[in-house]
C-alpha cells in the first residue's frame, strides 16, 4: 500500500500489478483487437493507482480518458473511487462516475450498484438513490436494506415499512441489519409486535443490534415490561443490550430500576462506557440522588474525565440535585465547553435561585464566542422571571430573534407570562397569550392561573382555569389550584363546587409526596400516610419543632388549609404536609451540618416554605427542596427564591 500511495508509473507494488494484469485480461476479453495499443495499460495503471491513493483529481482525469476509449475497471476499484467522492463531498464527480459505469452498455455488478446507491443515501439524495434502486435488474438483501435504512433515518417511516413489505413479497428474507433499521420506523405498538414475531421466527432476536433496537422501541412506547422481557429472553454477553435496557428505564423516569440494572451489569463483569454512564447519571438526576450521583462520578473519572458528553451529564445531575457548588467546580475544570455546557449551567443557576449569577454566566458565554441556542434563552428568561427582572426580561425577549436568530417558542412565551404575572401585570400577560404565534398550551394557561392565585384575581383565575381544562380535561392540578384560590378567600362554597365537579368527572388529586435520600436509601413521605416505620416519632418531632418555632415568630399559614374549619383545627392538616415530615426526618437521622435535600412532586406551599426558612436558621442547617417549579435553598432564615415563587 505504501508503494501505491507514492505511485510512479515504473514502480508499482506487486498486489496492484496483479490487479492491473487481471483488469487488462478483462478488457481484452470485452474489447479484443488485432493489435492491442499500450493505451489501456497506461490508463488503467493511472486510474487504479489514483483510486487507491485517493487522488480524486487524477482519478477523474484518467476516468475521462477511459470514457473516451471505452475502457472499464473492475467493481472494487470503482468502489474505492466512490468512497473517495464521499469522503470529499464531491457530488458532481460522483454523478460522473455513475454515468461512466452505466455507459455504452456496460453492466455493473449488483455490488457496485449497491455502493452507488449507498453513496446517494450518504449525500442525502434519496430520490437519486430510489431511481437507481428502481433501475436495478437484480436486488439483494443489501439493496433493500440500504433503502429501508435511508427512509428510516430520514423519518419517512411509512416508506420504510412499505419497502419492507415489498421486500418480503419479492422473496428476499430480511437479515438482522434490515430489522435493526426498520424497527426505528415502527409508528405503532401493534406494528412493533408484528415485526417482533417476524424476528423471532428465523431466530434473529439473538443478534445484539436487533435486541437493542427492540428494547429501544418498546421503551419509546412506554412498554417497559416488554422491553425487560426482551432483555431477559436470553443471557447477553454484549454491553449494547445492557445499555439499551438501562437507558429504557432511565428515560421513562424509572430511575430506581435503571440503577438496579446498572448494579447487575457491574456484577456480571461488564465495564461501563459513555452510553452506560450517561443513562445512569440521568437516572440519578431524575430521582435527585446526589450521593449516588457522586458515586457514578467516580466511574466517569475512571472512564474518561474529559469526555464532553459525560461532563455535560454531570453538570445536569449536580444542577438538578441542587448542588451548585459541585456544578460550578465541574464547569470550571472542563477542558472543552459547548453550548450545552453553558446552557446547562445558566438554566441550573436560574432554577436554583441564582438569577444574577445566571445572567453573568450568559455574558461570559457570549464573550467566549459560543452562540446561544433555544434552551439558553429559556434559561435567561427563567432567571429574569424568578428574580422579577421585568425590564431585563422584556429586553431579552424582544431582541432574541434579532440578536440571536432564535424565534420565540412556547417556553419563551411561558417565561414572559410568568414574569408579567408575578409582577402583577395580569392583563398584559393575558394579552401576550392572545398574541402568541405558537398556540398557547395548557402549561401557558396554567402559568397565568398561578399568577392569578398569587394576586387573588378570581375572575381571571376562573377564565384561565377553563382554558386549561379545555386543553387538558383531566388536569387535577388546575381543579386544585382553582379550589385553593377560592379557599384562600374563604369562598368555601365555590371551593366545594370545584371539588364536586372533580368527583363527578372522577378526576383524582395527586397526593403530595416528598423524598429524602439517607444512606443510599430513599424514604418517601405522603400526606396522611402513616406507613413509614418511624412515623410516630417523626410526628412527635414535627410538633416539637412547630412549638419551638412559635417562640421565634412562626405562625402557621392557614391559607393553605382547604377545609372549612376554624381555630386550631385549621393548623392540624399543615402538620402532615409531606415536606415537613421529610425535613424533620432529615434532622433526626443526618449528621449535624449535612445538607438536607428533598424532592417534592407538588409545588411547595407557603406554610412549609416559611417553616423551612425558620427551621434552617434555628438549626443552622442548609435545606434544599426541589419541587416541579424550581429549587429552594434555605439557609440563615432566607430562601434563594427571595420568597418569589
Amino acid at each position: 500500500m505504501k508503494s501505491i500511495l507514492n505511485y510512479k508509473p515504473k514502480s508499482i507494488s506487486a498486489n496492484v500489478a496483479v490487479k492491473l494484469q487481471s483488469l487488462l485480461q478483462f478488457h481484452h476479453q470485452c474489447h479484443p483487437t488485432p493489435h492491442q495499443s499500450p493505451l489501456p495499460n497506461t490508463l488503467l495503471h493511472e486510474f487504479t493507482a489514483s483510486c487507491y491513493r485517493r487522488d480524486l483529481p487524477a482519478a477523474m482525469k484518467a476516468l475521462t480518458s477511459m470514457q473516451q476509449h471505452q475502457i472499464w475497471a473492475d467493481s472494487v476499484t470503482y468502489s474505492e473511487l466512490i468512497k473517495c467522492c464521499l469522503a470529499r463531498g464531491a457530488i458532481l464527480e460522483a454523478k460522473i462516475v455513475h454515468k461512466h459505469i452505466f455507459s455504452n452498455g456496460y453492466n455493473p455488478k449488483t455490488f457496485l450498484i449497491n455502493t452507488l446507491m449507498n453513496m446517494y443515501v450518504k449525500f442525502n439524495l434519496l430520490d437519486d438513490a430510489q431511481a437507481l434502486f428502481d433501475q436495478m435488474p437484480e436486488r439483494n438483501v443489501v439493496s433493500w436494506t440500504t433503502m429501508i435504512s435511508a427512509f428510516s433515518t430520514a423519518k419517512l417511516d411509512d416508506k420504510a415499512m412499505e419497502f419492507l413489505i415489498l421486500m418480503l413479497r419479492n422473496g428476499i428474507r430480511p437479515n438482522m441489519y434490515t430489522f435493526s433499521k426498520v424497527l426505528r420506523s415502527c409508528n405503532g405498538l401493534t406494528i412493533l409486535k408484528q415485526i417482533h414475531c417476524s424476528i423471532i421466527k428465523p431466530g434473529l432476536d439473538s443478534d445484539v443490534f436487533v435486541r437493542s433496537a427492540l428494547i429501544d422501541n418498546y421503551s419509546k412506547w412506554g412498554e417497559l415490561q416488554n422491553a425487560l422481557t426482551t432483555f431477559k429472553e436470553m443471557e447477553t454477553g454484549d454491553l449494547i443490550v445492557w445499555n439499551s435496557i438501562i437507558s429504557a428505564f432511565a428515560q421513562n423516569n424509572n430511575g430506581d430500576e435503571a440503577l438496579n440494572l446498572f448494579k447487575q451489569m457491574k456484577k456480571s463483569g461488564f465495564m461501563s462506557d459513555q452510553a452506560t454512564l450517561t443513562s445512569v447519571l440521568r437516572a440519578c438526576t431524575g430521582m435527585a440522588l446526589l450521593e449516588l450521583g457522586r458515586q457514578v462520578h467516580v466511574h466517569v473519572l475512571k472512564y474518561n474525565n474529559q469526555d464532553l458528553i459525560l461532563g455535560n451529564a454531570l453538570l445536569d445531575m449536580y444542577c438538578k440535585c441542587g448542588s451548585m457548588e459541585d456544578a460550578r467546580f465541574e464547569f470550571t475544570k472542563m477542558v472543552e465547553k459547548d453550548v450545552i455546557s453553558w446552557s446547562t449551567m445558566i438554566n441550573g443557576l436560574a432554577q436554583n435561585g441564582f438569577s444574577h449569577e445566571a445572567l453573568n454566566m450568559f455574558q461570559s458565554m457570549e464573550a467566549s464566542g459560543t452562540r446561544p441556542n433555544y434552551i439558553t434563552i429559556v434559561g435567561v428568561l427563567f432567571a429574569c422571571s424568578h428574580a422579577g427582572f421585568l425590564e431585563k426580561g422584556q429586553s431579552f425577549f424582544e431582541s432574541m430573534e434579532k440578536n440571536y436568530g432564535i424565534k420565540p417558542g412556547r417556553e419563551h412565551y411561558g417565561c414572559m407570562v410568568d414574569l408579567l404575572g408575578r409582577s402583577g401585570r395580569l392583563s398584559e400577560a393575558l394579552d401576550l397569550i392572545k398574541t402568541m404565534e405558537p398556540e398557547p398550551d395548557a402549561v401557558t394557561w396554567r402559568t397565568l392561573l398561578g399568577a392569578c392565585r398569587m394576586h387573588r384575581d378570581m375572575g381571571l383565575a376562573a377564565y384561565a382555569a377553563n382554558r386549561v381544562l379545555d386543553l387538558d380535561p383531566d388536569d387535577s392540578g388546575t381543579y386544585i389550584l382553582l379550589s385553593n384560590i377560592y379557599a384562600n378567600s374563604q369562598r368555601w362554597e365555590d371551593a366545594e363546587n370545584v371539588r364536586r365537579t372533580m368527583r363527578g368527572k372522577n378526576v383524582k388529586k395527586e397526593p403530595g409526596c416528598s423524598w429524602i435520600e439517607v444512606n443510599k436509601e430513599i424514604h418517601a413521605f405522603v400526606l396522611r400516610d402513616d406507613s413509614h416505620p418511624e412515623i410516630e416519632m417523626i410526628m412527635k418531632e414535627v410538633k416539637f419543632y412547630v412549638q419551638k418555632l412559635r417562640e421565634v415568630g412562626y405562625v402557621p399559614d392557614t391559607n393553605f388549609v382547604l377545609q372549612d374549619v376554624e381555630g386550631e383545627q385549621m393548623e392540624d392538616p399543615l402538620l402532615c404536609h409531606s415536606e415537613k415530615l421529610a425535613i424533620v426526618y432529615g434532622l433526626m437521622v443526618l449528621i449535624k451540618g449535612k445538607t438536607i435535600r428533598i424532592r417534592k412532586n407538588l409545588r411547595i406551599c407557603g406554610d412549609c416554605h416559611l417553616f423551612a426558612k425558620l427551621l434552617a436558621k434555628m438549626e443552622n442547617r442548609s435545606i434544599v427542596i426541589r419541587d416541579p417549579i424550581r429549587y429552594h435553598h434555605f439557609q440563615g432564615g432566607v430562601c434563594s427564591c427571595g420568597d418569589y415563587w
